[in-house]
């Protein structure tokens, strides 16, 4: 039994409330700091930027600190004081956010939000997510394409599945835990028209010669000769796509060679639509990984999608 005296606990709540600014204040402080102005706060918090002022003014008279730079080259940042103070209100609210959304949760656990490496989510998932479905009809599954990974502590998704290319590895962060679940080849491949209408292809230098389709850069395609040890390749020419799922659209309507990892083209190559060009060793530049926050790893629906990932994985390569 708890020996703790309600009056006493009743004083604490007193004193908390009394040093505790109004959260109007906090929230259009913190939301200065994130967004770097106050007009941008405002847009950002959708109330006009005169209230946001008025807030900010509230709390530096609250606090008796100067938390804005009003004048000077700093016109409109936090002083010094501001930027340490926004450093701990922005955590706190985070954590309030985040105990609120843990809260509201469906005890039932049957949401499941998922970002997904645009490529695979268009060109994979997408053909084969129904399975799941049809395996866990009372999940309800929000799948968002997305480059980026999603604000974990913000709650902004319950898992990301995402391309790590080898090069740009870096260790998770304590609060997330994150596995393999596939390193497919990298494979060149274009359409068999294309490949019919151009010369044979003997050795993978041989693919200089030819038209190239490129993401956001030529940086894929330099890594892929340098493992098959063709280096000093200078500027590789041909169009870029900005996306991985774009060149393997180019590619099937014959427009040139794109490179793509086994399990993004499967689909196509299965279909006769797409080819590999050449036979040379296999080359691996990354890897597939499914991420979520180290305390919701268990959850449910996060687990039971987990488990098909892995199945359906496996079955695509055969």
């Amino acid at each position: 039994m708890s020996t703790t005296d309600p009056t006493d606990r009743a004083r604490v709540i007193r004193a908390q409330r009394a040093t505790t600014p109004p959260f109007a204040a906090l929230r259009a402080f913190e939301a200065v700091g994130s967004c770097g102005g106050i007009r941008r706060a405002a847009a950002a918090l959708s109330i006009d930027h005169a209230a946001v002022s008025r807030h900010l003014y509230a709390l530096e008279q609250w606090t008796g600190m100067a938390l804005i730079d009003r004048g000077g080259a700093g016109h409109g940042n936090l002083t010094e004081q501001g930027r340490a103070y926004h450093t701990r209100i922005s955590a706190a609210l985070a954590e309030i956010a985040l105990a609120t959304q843990d809260l509201m949760r469906r005890d039932d656990d049957v949401l499941l939000r998922l970002w997904v490496a645009p490529g695979l989510a268009s060109e994979w998932l997408s053909g084969r997510v129904g399975e799941f479905m049809n395996d866990h009809p009372s999940v309800e599954l929000e799948l968002q394409p997305s480059d980026t990974p999603p604000a974990f502590a913000a709650n902004e998704a319950d898992a990301y599945l995402h391309y790590i290319i080898d090069v740009h590895r870096e260790e998770p962060l304590a609060a997330l835990r994150s596995i393999e679940v596939a390193r497919p080849a990298v494979l060149a491949v274009a359409s068999p028209a294309f490949i019919a209408g151009t010369p044979a292809v003997s050795t993978p230098a041989d693919l200089l010669e030819r038209t190239l389709l490129h993401e956001a850069s030529n940086d894929q395609w330099r890594r892929w000769f340098d493992q098959h040890g063709v280096t000093d390749v200078g500027e590789i020419p041909g169009p870029k796509f900005w996306q991985g799922h774009l060149t393997l659209a180019a590619a099937r309507k014959g427009q040139g060679i794109a490179l793509a990892n086994a399990l993004l083209a499967s689909d196509d190559l299965a279909s006769g639509r797409l080819a590999v060009v050449g036979s040379f060793p296999d080359v691996f530049l990354g890897s597939y990984n499914f991420t979520t926050r180290r305390d919701n790893w268990r959850a449910t629906a996060i687990a039971a999608f987990r488990r098909w990932l892995e199945n359906a994985i496996i079955r695509s390569a055969r």
